[in-house]
């Protein structure tokens, strides 16, 4: 059966600085495409790693969090909850509703509006989030949600609290 994967190149290959490529977890970057209440670190993509098809990173929503509408263009989305209790909405008027919580995955097919909630009050929802492409697509929609967007301050080591 033949394999569908380019062959390596011809000649000698620099593996050490071609190969594989281990991303710490404390330095992921932040400057990526953001929601209102959900902040995104991107760990994989074209900028860091040379990723050519795919963009990975994580997402945290805090507490009782409610991100604004939005959709993924062309691309399709995986998230793995790992910590924490997720509420989807989607739909033209975000009026469809699905719960997940660690260890279960969800799939955004492209174009889909949706909005992501933080369905516990006291714990910070904590995802790793894969899409099929390596750019950072987020395109903010002006959908009047159910669940009302809050703004939430993201504070971290380096954003300190006001």
């Amino acid at each position: 059966m033949p394999h569908d994967h380019p062959h390596p190149p011809e000649g000698p290959v620099d593996w050490k600085n071609h190969g594989v490529k281990v991303i710490p977890g404390d330095q992921l970057d932040s400057n990526t495409a953001q929601t209102p209440g959900m902040n995104r670190q991107a760990a994989i993509n074209l900028a860091r790693v040379g990723a050519q098809k795919i963009w990975a990173g994580t997402v945290h929503i805090h507490p009782n969090a409610k991100t604004g509408a939005h959709h993924h263009g062309p691309l399709e989305s995986v998230i793995y909850v790992v910590k924490g209790r997720a509420r989807m909405r989607w739909g033209e008027k975000l009026e469809f509703t699905a719960e997940a919580g660690p260890g279960d995955f969800i799939f955004v097919p492209p174009y889909v509006p949706h909005q992501e909630i933080n369905a516990s009050t006291d714990e910070t929802l904590e995802c790793v989030l894969v899409r099929s492409d390596n750019e950072a697509v987020a395109i903010n929609l002006a959908i009047e949600p159910v669940e009302k967007p809050e703004t939430v301050l993201w504070i971290d080591p380096v954003h300190r609290a006001p």
